[in-house]
């Protein structure tokens, strides 16, 4: 069976430029689609994006997402990135219209870059947002039946729409481990999401833990190919090189098995 999803890697953001450096050509080695680094407040995705796009020469960049309530889309350094291989992915974060902020966000980063815009959406209606005026939508802690349904709407959304082909992508980010030793990682995680008020309602209204939403082994890998682009976003003990590495080759191992 062959993965009919693209794979890609996310890694977290507080990785350092040199780990990033050391790590992203292997995984364009590896024919992974493109690396996605997440932002926090102490720390900015592009800057790792940044040292992955100096070292690679085809590996996608893509954030994954940035929060325009904290860091509006006029004010972010895009410079050292190579649009044709950029995605910006933008979120609300905690803003009091999330719609609005989002919507403004997508048309400001339209004016200076022709980098891929896609959206971090929870509900239906950032979601409709997404499939209307973006690049594609990205999907978060959700099992391959909800993202599967997910895919469908977006889809179908687009279509309904009149959006020109090729429309906008699902990409899905799955909590993903390699070895026993990240479980209680992997479990803290999922355990810090569900006490989201957000999330804990989304996994609620959708009948799933965190848990259940998360990649532990390579049987499971086909069952998310349910996307058009799935991130493993790489769940390690420390988050070192030697584990990042040993990651990304696991995993292309997982990948290759299905060719």
């Amino acid at each position: 069976m062959t993965m009919r999803a693209a794979v890609s890697i996310g890694i977290i953001c507080t990785t350092p430029p040199e780990v990033v450096r050391a790590l992203a050509p292997r995984i364009e080695r590896l024919g992974f689609s493109t690396l996605w680094i997440n932002d926090l407040p102490q720390a900015d995705s592009l800057v790792g994006l940044r040292a992955a796009a100096a070292v690679t020469q085809t590996l996608g960049l893509a954030t994954g997402v940035i929060p325009l309530d904290r860091r509006p889309a006029d004010a972010l350094d895009l410079g050292g990135l190579p649009a044709e291989r950029l995605t910006l992915g933008i979120g609300s974060g905690r803003a009091r219209h999330p719609l609005r902020l989002v919507e403004h966000g997508i048309e400001a980063l339209r004016t200076r870059t022709e980098a891929r815009v896609v959206v971090g959406a929870l509900g239906p209606r950032m979601r409709r947002l997404a499939a209307e005026r973006s690049d594609g939508v990205l999907l978060n802690w959700l099992t391959p039946d909800a993202a599967r349904k997910a895919t469908t709407e977006l889809h179908e959304t687009a279509a309904a729409a009149s959006v020109p082909e090729p429309g906008p992508r699902a990409v899905l980010y799955v909590r993903t481990i390699v070895e026993p030793a990240a479980r209680p990682v992997l479990e803290r995680e999922a355990a810090v999401y569900e006490a989201v008020p957000s999330y804990a309602a989304n996994f609620e209204r959708l009948r799933m833990r965190a848990m259940d939403a998360t990649l532990t082994d390579a049987a499971g890998l086909a069952s998310f190919d349910v996307v058009d682009e799935l991130v493993l976003r790489a769940i390690t003990p420390a988050n070192s090189l030697a584990e990042l590495e040993r990651f990304v080759e696991e995993t292309a191992r997982w990948r290759s098995e299905m060719a």
